[in-house]
């Protein structure tokens, strides 16, 4: 437990100050609210029925940034085969860094989220919703981005790889996401979309650590 908790500090305090933390995504975020509307204009009637989806569009690439240095810094100053000694297992050393970059990147994005929305016409009145989507969802990412940032492991030009890798597996979440927060404009129910974006996140938290180790130890061999 106590390498453990080592563990979760370090990657933690990595993921927060690595090329400026969460400043990055958000202010992306900020960015992409403050383009869209100048690139197809103001209108309200024209923002509002697609703001939902730019929203989840925007978070999904958003959460790209940072997950070119998750292993691959460790894997050239040697930290990685030191993690692989060490008593946590690479199943383990996996899911706290998909962890430690969801508190780092995700959280913040979520609290940036309810205010793209907004701006781009998305109902006022949905903010806490917005929020949970987006935590459940900021999750889901970070997992599946851990995923593609061990299969692109030690590869030329791997942040390019691993946005081929990822962003197909991030289609669900954004289709769930975006679905719940249209459903809820519409005042229909939003039981099943919450039902699959969860399930997808479930499925995450399962498959991106064990298929990460293979591919960590695969990358190291």
């Amino acid at each position: 437990m106590k390498a453990l908790a080592s563990l979760f500090a370090r990657e933690l305090s990595l993921a927060w100050g690595g090329g400026g933390g969460p400043l990055l995504a958000c202010g992306f975020m900020v960015c992409f609210a403050v383009i869209l509307p100048l690139a197809v204009g103001a209108d309200p009637t024209l923002l509002s029925p697609v703001a939902a989806g730019v929203t989840w569009v925007g978070l999904a690439v958003a959460s790209l940034l940072s997950l070119e240095r998750m292993f691959e810094r460790d894997l050239e100053d040697g930290s990685l085969d030191i993690l692989a000694l060490g008593p946590v297992p690479m199943e383990g050393v996996v899911l706290v860094k998909a962890l430690c970059q969801w508190l780092a990147n995700g959280v913040p994005l979520a609290l940036t989220v309810p205010l793209v929305a907004v701006v781009l016409g998305q109902l006022a009145g949905a903010v806490g919703l917005m929020m949970l989507t987006a935590l459940a969802g900021g999750l889901g990412f970070a997992l599946t981005g851990a995923l593609g940032a061990a299969l692109a492991l030690g590869a030329k030009r791997g942040g390019v790889l691993i946005a081929v890798i990822v962003l197909p597996l991030f289609i669900p979440p954004v289709v769930f996401g975006a679905g719940i927060l249209a459903r809820k404009g519409l005042e229909q129910p939003i039981g099943s979309a919450v039902a699959f974006l969860a399930a997808y996140v479930l499925f995450a938290l399962v498959i991106a650590p064990l298929a990460g180790a293979a591919a960590i130890r695969n990358a190291q061999s």
